[in-house]
């Protein structure tokens, strides 16, 4: 599992690109309505088991968070599941917010 994290920078680059793969915001429906990454979709941690047929067939997942604790558990988890293409980007939303695009708004 030593590859189970994605720099801010290295995700943004992918999506300039226009590559191919599922980002998943895995904090609360109130911290995405606060902030999010465009292109994103929620699927709070605590779903994450009860829609693991969303991962089903995804060959590359990058999912975040706040500060990339809790994304990094579903990562672990969905790993665990048979999701093998699946990484957390270390620092979350609020790294993203620093390095990134200072425009999302932080918590």
């Amino acid at each position: 599992m030593d590859d189970l994290q994605i720099s801010p920078r290295d995700v943004k680059h992918r999506l300039d690109r226009g590559d191919n793969f599922l980002l998943v915001d895995v904090r609360e429906p109130w911290e995405n309505q606060h902030c999010s990454i465009h292109g994103s979709t929620l699927v709070p941690l605590r779903t994450i088991a009860d829609n693991l047929a969303l991962f089903e067939g995804a060959t590359e997942v990058v999912l975040y968070c706040h500060h990339g604790i809790r994304s990094l558990n579903a990562a672990v988890l969905l790993r665990q599941q048979g999701v093998v293409g699946v990484r957390s980007m270390t620092g979350g939303i609020e790294r993203w917010a620093l390095d990134i695009d200072p425009g999302v708004p932080r918590y």
